[in-house]
């Protein structure tokens, strides 16, 4: 099968597409005809081994000292079982399917096997297969990091990074949840987040725009990027502050697949999707997500 392989940690072009051999599912797993991956965060921090100086060499010992030992990248992938392991139970042949592989990664390959008890579920009713790659990463992050700072419990909340895969999925999701939300992007990309549902939107661009922003039950760093001391002052006295950098990995849950599959069902969530290459391009789609610029998602087609 082909599949792009990660030769070294370094920039987009130690990705190499090259012909390896199909896995085989063992009893409790799906061999899954993989139609579309995604670029995100986790495959482009494993492939440049972007981490801190002090944690590259303790990186190196878990994932691979030279190159990852899971050499095919690909946290999410979609795509048609075509053939199950004898203990399989809860998917059949043919049946459309999308997951969230983590750190086995994967997606990017033609064929892919998951366990069938962990992050993979039915793909939405009507969903392409574009979308349903676009929906697992941002979806289960923001779900993940909405819930540890008890977004059930706030009345609004700030989101920095309002246009990326995780805050425009974290957008919609804490609109769901009934909350008043003010959202922080770039300019360019206002309209995008208002269309999303968000209540306010703040340009980042715009000298002093921190002025115009208030207090907050949740204050939410989709982005990873801004100063915690800053974000940190829009907490309210009884607020939360949570951010995707420095809290740890999201959790991968099967009932959050599930729930993700029935607000996108009720038109309540719309994956934002920025730009689609083919596998045989994903030295440019990598090179693309490097310059910091996405929308929303960046889609790999495979089959």
């Amino acid at each position: 099968m082909k599949a792009a392989i990660c030769t070294a940690y370094g920039g987009p072009e130690v990705l190499v597409i090259q012909e390896v051999d199909r896995p085989n599912p063992k009893s409790n797993e799906l061999l899954i005809q993989v139609h579309a991956s995604a670029v995100h965060s986790g495959d482009r921090r494993l492939r440049a081994l972007d981490v801190p100086a002090l944690g590259k060499l303790p990186m190196r010992m878990v994932v691979g000292f030279k190159a990852p030992r899971q050499p095919i990248l690909g946290v999410v992938l979609a795509g048609v079982v075509v053939e199950i392991g004898s203990g399989v139970k809860s998917f059949r042949e043919g049946d459309n399917v999308y997951a969230l592989t983590g750190m086995r990664f994967g997606g990017y390959a033609e064929f892919a096997c998951v366990n069938e008890s962990k992050c993979v579920v039915q793909m939405p009713a009507h969903a392409s297969f574009i979308e349903a790659a676009a929906l697992p990463f941002g979806g289960t992050t923001s779900l993940h990091f909405l819930r540890k700072a008890h977004i059930d419990r706030a009345t609004n909340v700030l989101i920095y990074g309002g246009a990326g895969a995780v805050g425009s999925t974290a957008v919609q999701i804490a609109k769901h949840f009934g909350v008043h939300v003010t959202a922080v992007c770039h300019e360019r990309n206002v309209e995008l987040v208002k269309r999303l549902g968000a209540d306010v939107v703040v340009d980042y661009t715009k000298e002093g725009y921190d002025l115009e922003l208030n207090t907050y039950d949740v204050v939410f760093d989709a982005s990873g990027k801004i100063d915690k001391r800053l974000a940190k002052a829009h907490v309210s006295e009884n607020g939360m502050f949570s951010s995707v950098a420095g809290q740890g990995p999201a959790s991968e849950r099967k009932e959050d697949l599930i729930f993700l599959n029935e607000l996108f069902e009720a038109g309540a969530l719309q994956p934002v999707i920025d730009s689609v290459y083919p596998l045989d391009e994903i030295v440019e789609a990598h090179r693309y997500v490097d310059q910091g610029k996405k929308v929303g998602n960046v889609i790999v087609t495979v089959n």
